[in-house]
């Protein structure tokens, strides 16, 4: 089985995955599991219109997570919006005792010192990391989760995964055109393992961040 951790499309055979929204969240099939959120990019200045919604449907039991959710310093979105919108994404990860998924642009220092200063208590993953092995230390040290794409094609970014402890590591494919299978190679090679290890492993951390919502599968 491939866990694919963040996609924007459906999963195909023999793949676990976490289908990602950022709008439009009555339209989710009740087939399949999901995370929702407030993206960086896409929220309005009547934001709490936005967030009624992702409030009322974060409740479904096949919405397993919240996010992506985070700082973006590249896109267009005023600062300060961001921020209110990502802390009120925090406040409601932990009502409802959900992960969350963090999307973050250049703004590393930004998005630790606010998961810290609010106390986040529930599993935290950072999606599509492609920065440096300092960072990633910085991010497991903290005991959050970091999750690789189609940046394992560079072998720069397979020297920083060999870095990350296995017991925080997730895979994904987000909007790539790459299948998790080819994922799941870069990796195993990376990590000079073979690909049922490398399967059972993240099986694993699946069932510890998503508990009975993975074993039930």
């Amino acid at each position: 089985m491939f866990i694919n951790i963040h996609t924007h499309h459906p999963p195909a055979s023999g793949e676990w995955a976490i289908q990602n929204r950022y709008a439009d969240f009555e339209s989710i099939k009740k087939a399949g599991y999901y995370s929702i959120g407030l993206h960086p990019w896409y929220i309005d200045t009547n934001w709490q219109a936005q967030f009624k919604p992702l409030s009322k449907y974060s409740k479904q039991k096949n919405i397993i997570a919240i996010g992506e959710a985070g700082l973006d310093k590249i896109c267009k979105t005023d600062w300060a919006l961001q921020q209110t919108v990502f802390i009120k994404q925090l406040h409601l990860a932990k009502e409802l005792n959900k992960p969350i998924i963090i999307h973050c642009v250049k703004a590393w220092e930004e998005v630790l010192h606010t998961l810290k200063n609010e106390k986040t208590t529930v599993p935290v993953i950072f999606h599509g990391f492609n920065k440096n092995e300092k960072l990633a230390k910085r991010i497991t040290d903290a005991g959050y989760y970091v999750s690789f794409g189609k940046a394992l094609q560079k072998d720069t970014m397979q020297q920083v995964l060999t870095t990350v402890p296995l017991s925080q590591l997730f895979l994904e494919t987000d909007d790539a055109n790459i299948s998790i299978e080819l994922v799941y190679k870069y990796a195993a090679a990376a990590l000079s393992i073979e690909m049922d290890l490398l399967s059972l492993q993240l099986q694993k951390n699946t069932t510890t961040v998503f508990g009975n919502t993975f074993i039930t599968l």
